[in-house]
């Protein structure tokens, strides 16, 4: 095939080493094909970009092996055009394995413009989704020590969660602190309850008849502390994420119009995509990057699968998220669409439907600018106003009526 890049380069990555291969003219009309090895360390990092720039290197292709590949793109992503590919996307033949010959592929793919790359935003927008990561498996942390508090509770015999929504609110924080100071009276810790809830006084004070003995307010104690510390942690990652979003506030506001996506939502959609849609260059790429939209398996004119295909983790789950929430928005075009794809394909998969819709209107609102517009719920009947008006007659015909339409006035 005929090579299209002069001079290029592959680069097989590991934990502790990097084997580059660099493929240039040999003057007789041939290709020279040149291999080293290097530490994964800054000063051979350093070594590997000055030896690349002598061998007039213009494009680099590197695999995404877990998190190793970061600081080879960071110290040459200022040097040289990167691809960053994800290799289980290339197939080798059985028995040819190694990493020399996986530099040697990935080089010789790069020069015939075989490869693709994977999206790498900015370093700021990297700064952000870092945060927004880690908040997120914070949260995850604090859910699980929620969790373990409920089961700690259920063991003592208390059944606090049957009563109140949150064991974690207001009324619930006071009654679990009574239980570890030693308050074990169901009426004076019933008392505690605070709002609405002090309607449920009786219930509450049933449930909170059992056996809490000194183990379990130990262990609840323990329990309030972290839950503690990760409130503190997620509180100035909010504030830091706060600070790095401020130039991306007009989009932010843009998205919260869209029903279902709060401002946690918004800014995960801003931390992993960048706000910028030029690198998709339309909202089903970016959907299919996000790894939420319908996946295709068809032979033989028998579709098989619709299964999504695996995508940005974070993006997609934050909106499955926005997908459900969004089901509960009342009178809105949203709603009405979840309903019809429910009746067909089940409530699952009609909320990842759901949120493949919403990073849709998210993609054009981003890229024009614009702010969203509500439809309303009879939206679809309106678009499809004479199959909805034969639809009804045929239900009606099939239950006995003979049916004549006459116009209103």
């Amino acid at each position: 095939m005929e090579p299209l890049l002069e001079c290029c380069a592959g680069l097989d990555v590991h934990r502790d080493t990097v084997v580059a291969t660099v493929r240039t003219p040999d003057g007789a009309g041939g290709r020279r094909v040149v291999t080293e090895t290097f530490a994964v360390t800054t000063p051979t990092l350093l070594a590997l970009r000055d030896w690349l720039q002598a061998q007039r290197v213009t494009h680099v292709a590197l695999e995404s092996t877990g998190v190793y590949w970061k600081p080879i793109y960071y110290v040459l992503e200022d040097a040289f055009t990167l691809i960053l590919v994800n290799m289980q996307h290339l197939r080798h033949v059985p028995g040819r394995k190694s990493d020399v010959r996986d530099s040697e592929w990935l080089a010789q793919l790069l020069e015939c413009g075989l490869l693709r790359g994977s999206f790498i935003p900015p370093s700021p927008i990297r700064d952000l989704r870092d945060l927004t990561r880690y908040r997120r498996a914070q949260l995850e942390d604090r859910t699980r020590e929620v969790n373990r508090l409920h089961k700690l509770l259920i063991d003592a015999g208390l059944k606090l969660s049957s009563v109140l929504t949150d064991i974690m609110g207001m009324s619930g924080r006071a009654i679990v602190r009574a239980l570890v100071e030693g308050t074990t009276d169901p009426a004076l810790l019933a008392d505690l309850a605070r709002g609405k809830l002090r309607a449920k006084l009786p219930a509450l004070r049933t449930a909170l008849q059992g056996r809490f003995r000194s183990h379990h307010a130990f262990l609840a104690s323990q329990i309030l502390n972290k839950i503690a510390v990760i409130e503190d942690t997620i509180r100035d990652c909010t504030t830091e994420i706060d600070r790095l979003l401020v130039p991306f506030a007009a989009v932010l506001e843009r998205l919260a119009t869209i029903p279902g996506i709060q401002r946690r939502t918004a800014e995960i959609i801003v931390a992993e995509t960048g706000a910028d849609m030029t690198p998709f260059k339309t909202a089903g790429q970016l959907c299919s990057w996000a790894g939420i939209c319908p996946g295709q398996d068809e032979s033989a004119g028998k579709r098989r699968s619709g299964k999504t295909r695996r995508g940005n983790r974070y993006l997609r789950a934050a909106l499955v998220e926005a997908g459900l929430a969004a089901t509960r928005a009342k009178r809105t075009a949203i709603q009405a669409r979840y309903a019809r794809l429910k009746r067909k394909h089940g409530h699952k998969k009609a909320v990842v439907a759901t949120g493949h819709h919403l990073l849709k209107i998210a993609f054009y609102l981003m890229r024009d600018e614009t702010l969203y517009r509500e439809d309303g719920p009879d939206y679809f009947e309106r678009r499809s106003r004479d199959r909805v008006v034969r639809r009804h007659l045929r239900h009606l015909e099939q239950l006995g009526y003979r049916v004549t339409l006459e116009p209103a006035a």
